[in-house]
């Protein structure tokens, strides 16, 4: 669904995200960050429960697992981020004559 709300916004060149194109982009984010922190609060338990006992084999992989989780949620947020910083903001500032037209223009090659 994120994949699809992206393409949406990109597609919206010209104008402002309509409330529902808004709301499905900030659910599917939401969705998608909110799996990620229910993964991380258990692994964390497990990690300190795995550490009270002295098991350092699984301590040490239950680390790995949960630096993954991590790395997931920061790239998650980032590409938020980014989609709001270069998209959607922009465009926002350039609609509202905050910005000339070509300095809101985002290149599609990346």
């Amino acid at each position: 669904m994120v994949e699809f709300m992206e393409k949406v916004s990109a597609a919206v060149e010209s104008e402002e995200l309509t409330v529902e194109e808004r709301n499905l982009l900030s659910v599917a984010y939401k969705n998608k960050i909110d799996a990620r922190r229910a993964s991380w609060r258990i692994i964390s338990s497990i990690e300190q429960k795995e550490g009270s006992r002295g098991n350092e084999d699984h301590t040490s992989k239950i680390w790995d697992y949960r630096s993954k989780i991590e790395s997931e949620l920061s790239n998650i947020c980032d590409r938020i981020l980014k989609l709001l910083d270069t998209r959607l903001l922009r465009r926002h500032r350039r609609l509202q004559g905050l910005l000339p037209q070509d300095e809101g223009r985002v290149s599609s090659g990346h």
